[in-house]
């Protein structure tokens, strides 16, 4: 069982315990809809991918998160932090097509697998990008969706002969990691700064 599926399992038990509860609620998540989705990633990441053409595609690790971004983004509080969020997932993907196009092409240079450090650096960026909880998210799992989906471009267009495979492999894990880094630094930073400035209300009331 991969690391991603893994945190989805831990993921969920906090969840039923009514843990996280104040993160879900930034995201507009309800328990069951939250529950529902980590389920549908999970169970797509065990399901063989679906063949369209020459390209393959994941269920848990591209179609599944590909419409948990659309229902987060449709419960967005505005359009420009819909927009905001569009454009940031387009720099996210951006910014980790470009790290895994710089990795080593030998295996034994590489200490972390690439999607990995694809994750990470996704999170990162989505973090700093997205503003809220809400954009940070979409941020980093759609650029994660939008990296792996040049990759099989690129891939199309330089005529390869084997199926070109998209939200399969590691993809999820990279999606979950993202995930998981975009939010958690988003609520840690977001309730820092609510907590300095909830201070610096106080001292002026005084």
């Amino acid at each position: 069982m991969s690391f991603g599926m893994i945190a989805l399992l831990v993921l969920s038990l906090l969840t039923l315990f009514g843990l996280g509860q104040r993160v879900l609620d930034r995201l507009h998540l309800s328990d069951r809809t939250a529950l529902f989705a980590m389920a549908a990633i999970f169970v797509g990441g065990l399901i063989p991918p679906i063949p369209i053409g020459r390209v393959q595609l994941g269920i848990g690790g591209c179609l599944a998160p590909l419409a948990l971004c659309v229902w987060t983004l449709v419960k967005a509080g505005t359009g420009k932090e819909r927009a905001r969020a569009l454009i940031g997932s387009v720099v996210t993907g951006a910014a980790v097509w470009v790290i895994l196009r710089m990795m080593p092409a030998e295996p034994e240079k590489i200490v972390i697998d690439p999607l990995y450090i694809g994750g990470i650096v996704a999170g990162l960026v989505a973090w700093l990008l997205g503003r809220s909880r809400r954009g940070a998210f979409v941020c980093a799992v759609l650029g994660v969706l939008l990296a792996d989906t040049a990759s099989a471009i690129e891939a199309l267009s330089a005529g390869a002969d084997a199926p070109v495979r998209l939200g399969t492999g590691g993809a999820l894990d990279a999606v979950v990691v993202s995930a998981i880094i975009a939010v958690l630094l988003a609520e840690l930073v977001g309730e820092a700064a609510e907590r300095i400035a909830r201070g610096r209300r106080k001292e002026g009331a005084r």
